[in-house]
C-alpha cells in the first residue's frame, strides 16, 4: 500500500478508487505488487527476498549499460537503484546471496532502506533474529547507516552520504515502529499482517490530529507539494530528452546499438542462420549448445549471462568477451559464484532493467534452488534463459544427490515456462531460437552430460517443424499407425531404433519428437492431432518422473520412466539396471503393446 499510496499522489494512473479497490478483483491495487497491473510498478516482489536480488540485477545492468554508452559530453545512464527491505527479506538466505555479489561487484549506485522495526508476524524479531545486520553487511562490502527511520532530516543525510559512495553499495539501518501512534497496536506484531481495525483507525487518526472523514484524505497541502515536485522532475525531463536526442545525433553508430539492446533485437532468421553449419554429432547436448551459443552471442548483443561456479561443466561462457568484474563492467560474463538462489533473482532484475537477456546456468538438480525466481519470473512474463545440464541419471557417477529425476516435471507444471530437452544440434538450435524469439517468459534449456548418437530423420522430414514443439521424426509406412513412440533428449535415438524392432515385427510405428511440450501445446488442434493421432496406443519413453504425458497419451498410454532416486554408477550401468537399453525398452513396449492389443 505505500507503494500504491505514492504512486497515487506522484501523478501515476492510480486513482482513490484504485485504493479503495486494495486486494480486490482485477484491482490495480492486488495484495502484493505484481507487473503489469498498474504503471509505475516494476516488480513483481511477494515472496520476500526477491525484490533484494531484483534491485542486484538492476544496479549490475545499470553499470553496464553505463559503461557502453556512457561518453563525457552525456551520461544516458546515471541513476541510482532503491530498495526498501524488511526483516523477512533479510532474513531470506537469497537476499545474502545477492547482497554478497553486490559487495563483491562494488555497485555504489544500489541503496537499500532497512525497515527496521523489530516486528515480524510471529512477534518481536528478538525472538530469531538477533544478529548484528550492519556487521553482516558491513562484512559483505557494503558501507552501512543507522538513523531513526523517522526524523527526515536523518533520512535526508543519510541518502547523501550513500550517493556519495563511490565504491561500495549501501544500507541505511533505519529504526521505525510499526504502526506508529496506534495506541493499541503500536510495535505489535498484530499490525503486521491485519488491518488496524475501524475503532484503531480512527483513535489513531485522532492521535494524529488527523480528520476522521474522509477515509481517503490528501491534504492540500501535500498535494501542492507532489505537484510543485513534478513540474521540477518535468523540466529536469525535457533537459534530459533534449541532451539525449544530441547525444544519438552526435554517436549515431552508438544510438543504433542502443535501440537493439533495449529492443533486444534478434534476427528473424536465426534458427535458420545456426542450422547452416550445426555441430556434429555424436556429441554431449551441452557441448552443442555451447558452440551454438557462441554463434547466437554474435547475433544478439543483449545475451549476457554466467553459472553457479560451472561454467567448466555447463560450458556457458561466451567467448571473446569479458568478465563482469567490480573495475570492469563492459563483459557479458558473470561468475555467479555458488549462488543459485541469487542467481536467478538477480536474473529477473537484469530482465526487468530491460536491455539485457539474461541466462543462468548450473545443474538440472540444482534448479530447486531457482525455483521461486523462476516461479516469479514466468508471472512476471520476463525473458530468461535457464541452461540446466546433467539432465538425468545418465551423468552417472555423481550419484542420486545430483541425478534429476522429477525435476522435468516439476519444471513444466510451472505456467509460462517453456522447458526445451534436445536431442541433438537441430534440436539445440531450435531451443535457442525459441527462448530468444519468447519475449514474454522465461525459458529452460535441458541438456545431456553424456553423448548421444546422431538421430536418423525421414528424409521428407522438414527441419522448421521442430520450432513446433512436437513433430514426427519417421513416420509409419501407412497412414494410420498401430503405434506411436515420443521420446525426448537422450532417449530419443532409442525411440527411433525401437521403431525398427517394431517395423520389423509387422508394428507400424510412428516415432515423435517432443523437445517443448508448452510450445506443442501452443499448436493448432490440427496439427497436433495429425502428430499424436487419437486412439492410436501411445508410449512415452524419457528418464524421469513422467506422470504428466498422460495429459497426451491418455491413462492407457504406457511411460517408460523413473520413479526413484538414481544411483552412482558409470552410466551405462545406471542404463541397464533402470531398463534403458534397447532390449530392454522393446521387450517393455512390445508386452504391454500385445497385451492391450488383445484385450
Amino acid at each position: 500500500m505505500l507503494l500504491y499510496a505514492l504512486l497515487h499522489l506522484a501523478g501515476f494512473d492510480m486513482s482513490l478508487g484504485d485504493l479503495k479497490q486494495f486486494r480486490q478483483w482485477e484491482s490495480k491495487t492486488p495484495g502484493h505488487p505484481e507487473l503489469g497491473c498498474a504503471p509505475g510498478v516494476e516488480a513483481t516482489t511477494g515472496p520476500l527476498g526477491q525484490g533484494v536480488g531484483n534491485a542486484v540485477g538492476m544496479a549490475i545492468s545499470a553499470a553496464m549499460m553505463a559503461q557502453r554508452f556512457n561518453r563525457e559530453d552525456f551520461q544516458p545512464i546515471d541513476h541510482y537503484v532503491y530498495a526498501i527491505v524488511s526483516d523477512g527479506d533479510l532474513m531470506e538466505g537469497i537476499s545474502s546471496e545477492a547482497a554478497s555479489l553486490a559487495g563483491h561487484l562494488g555497485l555504489s549506485k544500489l541503496i537499500f532502506i532497512y525497515d527496521d522495526n523489530h516486528i515480524s508476524i510471529d512477534g518481536e524479531t528478538e525472538f530469531t533474529f538477533t544478529e548484528d545486520v550492519a556487521k553482516r553487511f558491513e562484512a559483505f562490502g557494503w558501507f552501512t547507516q543507522r538513523i531513526d527511520g523517522h526524523n527526515h532530516s536523518e533520512i535526508m543525510q543519510a541518502l547523501e552520504h550513500a550517493r556519495k559512495q563511490k565504491q561500495k553499495p549501501s544500507l541505511i539501518l533505519a529504526r521505525t515502529h510499526i504502526a506508529k501512534d496506534a495506541p493499541n497496536k503500536h510495535d505489535t506484531s498484530e499490525a503486521h499482517g491485519a488491518p488496524l481495525g475501524a475503532e484503531e483507525v480512527a483513535a489513531t487518526k485522532k492521535a494524529l490530529g488527523w480528520p476522521l472523514e474522509p477515509s481517503f484524505y490528501v491534504p492540500d497541502e501535500v498535494r501542492k507539494l507532489f505537484s510543485s515536485r513534478t513540474l521540477e522532475l518535468q523540466k529536469e525531463y525535457q533537459k534530459w530528452q533534449q541532451e539525449f536526442y544530441e547525444w544519438r545525433q552526435k554517436h549515431p553508430e552508438l544510438a543504433d546499438l542502443w535501440d537493439v539492446y533495449w529492443m533486444k533485437k534478434v534476427p528473424q532468421n536465426l534458427f535458420q542462420t545456426l542450422c547452416e553449419s550445426l555441430p556434429q554429432m555424436p556429441s554431449a547436448t551441452r557441448v552443442i549448445s555451447s558452440e551454438l551459443q557462441q554463434k547466437v552471442a554474435k547475433l544478439a548483443p543483449s545475451l549476457v549471462g554466467g553459472s553457479a561456479d560451472l561454467n567448466a561443466s555447463t560450458k556457458t561462457f561466451i567467448q571473446g568477451s569479458g568478465l563482469v568484474t567490480s573495475r570492469d563492467f563492459g563483459g557479458r560474463n558473470f561468475h555467479f559464484g555458488i549462488r543459485e538462489h541469487g542467481m536467478a533473482s538477480i536474473m529477473n532484475g537484469i530482465a526487468l532493467y530491460g536491455s539485457f537477456v539474461p541466462f543462468g546456468s548450473t545443474f538440472l538438480i540444482f534448479s530447486d534452488y531457482m525455483r521461486p525466481s523462476i516461479r516469479v519470473a514466468a508471472l512476471s512474463k520476463l525473458q530468461g534463459i535457464y541452461i540446466f545440464t546433467h539432465d538425468s541419471v545418465f551423468l552417472g557417477e555423481d550419484g542420486p544427490t545430483h541425478q534429476p529425476i522429477e525435476h522435468l516435471g516439476s519444471l513444466r507444471l510451472i505456467p509460462n515456462l517453456a522447458v526445451v530437452r534436445p536431442a541433438d544440434s537441430l534440436e539445440c538450435a531450435a531451443a535457442w531460437h525459441i527462448a530468444l524469439s519468447r519475449k514474454q517468459g522465461p525459458t529452460a534449456i535441458c541438456l545431456t552430460r553424456q553423448k548421444i548418437p546422431a538421430l536418423e530423420r525421414d528424409p521428407e522430414f522438414r527441419p522448421e517443424n521442430v520450432l513446433r514443439g512436437g513433430y514426427i521424426v519417421c513416420e509409419a509406412s501407412v497412414a494410420i499407425p498401430d503405434l506411436i513412440l515420443i521420446s525426448t533428449g537422450s532417449e530419443l535415438h532409442l525411440a527411433i531404433a525401437a521403431k525398427k524392432n517394431f517395423d520389423q515385427n509387422g508394428i507400424k510405428t510412428r516415432v515423435v519428437s517432443m523437445p517443448c511440450v508448452e510450445i506443442f501445446a501452443e499448436q493448432d488442434e490440427e496439427y497436433r492431432k495429425s502428430i499424436l493421432t487419437p486412439h492410436i496406443p501411445m508410449a512415452v519413453i524419457e528418464a524421469a518422473q513422467c506422470d504428466l504425458w498422460h495429459r497426451w497419451i491418455g491413462s492407457n498410454g504406457l511411460t517408460i520412466g523413473i520413479d526413484r532416486f538414481g544411483a552412482s554408477a558409470p552410466d551405462k550401468v545406471i542404463a541397464e539396471k533402470f531398463g534403458f537399453t534397447l532390449p530392454q525398452i522393446t521387450q517393455q513396449i512390445e508386452d504391454w503393446f500385445n497385451h492391450n492389443r488383445h484385450l
